[in-house]
């Protein structure tokens, strides 16, 4: 990546829980059609990014935040021969909910309405806390980011619509889903699918595509690359990963984390062990600290005990 001019970041601060950080240039790079559990915040530095969301081509030039919901399908490349250079946050849902509860007045689900939006302010924001997670001020990185979180909802915040399973289509659409999040690692053909659930392959095709915005073979290659991060993120080896999510072997996971997440998987992982090995030792000293409390306090409450005479 570094002799084509690409370079990316993809990690975690400890004190910013539950936030994925990415710091990117891309030329040549192609997102393809995928999803995030998170909200994604990306502030274009340079260039443009193409991206494309409900329906239609997006595109953020410098100054500009490209915003995308949760599980919400969309695709990225660069807009210009030079490409472009972001940074991003992507906050988990829950905090985007309690920082929307504390400083906005929306109601529901809240969310993004238009994918796009001009804003150097907040493009500053972000970038301010990328900087101040890199230089460890935990206190600048958590006040920017809730910051940045406000002012977007308040510029172009709404309720998300919810995804309500009405038709008979969608029934059979997300039972599909049900299916293949079972069987990821042997999931069946598109016919074997249908007939199990009583439907024709492109009544499923259809019906699918309809309600997740992709059809069955990129969502399931989308869901293996989700949970592929949940066992790296837990120590597991990418060989290993590979082949318990359902990939041919460690290749296939490569090409495809790459092209979903932005980064290989060994790189992945590299960044982001030492937040969760850290994440773990200061669980374990806060049991122990617990532990010790509680001892403590026990042989307080014994010394503190009146003594009984014996014989009694």
């Amino acid at each position: 990546m570094a002799g084509s001019g690409e370079r990316a970041r993809h990690w975690q601060y400890a004190e910013l829980p539950g936030v994925d950080l990415l710091r990117a240039r891309y030329v040549r790079k192609t997102f393809v059609r995928h999803t995030h559990e998170n909200f994604v915040i990306a502030a274009i530095a340079e260039g443009v990014e193409v991206f494309h969301h409900g329906g239609g081509d997006q595109y953020a030039g410098a100054g500009a935040l490209a915003l995308v919901n949760p599980d919400t399908p969309h695709t990225g490349r660069a807009g210009v021969p030079e490409g472009w250079r972001y940074g991003a946050v992507y906050p988990s849902p829950e905090l985007v909910a309690e920082i929307a509860a504390e400083t906005t007045v929306l109601r529901g689900t809240p969310g993004f309405v238009s994918p796009v939006l001009d804003d150097p302010y907040t493009v500053g924001l972000v970038h301010q806390v990328l900087r101040a997670a890199d230089e460890g001020n935990a206190l600048a990185a958590d006040t920017l980011l809730r910051v940045a979180v406000t002012r977007l909802l308040r510029l172009n915040g709404g309720p998300l619509p919810r995804r309500e399973v009405r038709t008979a289509g969608a029934r059979t659409a997300a039972r599909a889903r049900a299916v293949l999040e079972d069987r990821m690692a042997g999931p069946p053909t598109l016919e074997q699918l249908a007939a199990d659930l009583g439907t024709s392959p492109f009544a499923l095709l259809r019906a699918f595509r309809d309600v997740y915005g992709m059809p069955p073979h990129t969502w399931l290659t989308d869901a293996r690359v989700r949970r592929a991060r949940r066992l790296l993120d837990e120590g597991t080896a990418p060989a290993e990963t590979a082949i318990a999510v359902g990939f041919a072997d460690q290749p296939h996971l490569n090409r495809h984390f790459a092209r979903i997440v932005g980064v290989p998987p060994g790189a992945y992982q590299r960044e982001r062990k030492g937040v969760h090995e850290r994440a773990g030792v200061t669980e374990r000293a806060g049991v122990r600290e617990r532990m010790g409390v509680y001892e403590r306090k026990n042989v307080q409450d014994a010394r503190r005990r009146p003594s009984v005479p014996s014989g009694t």
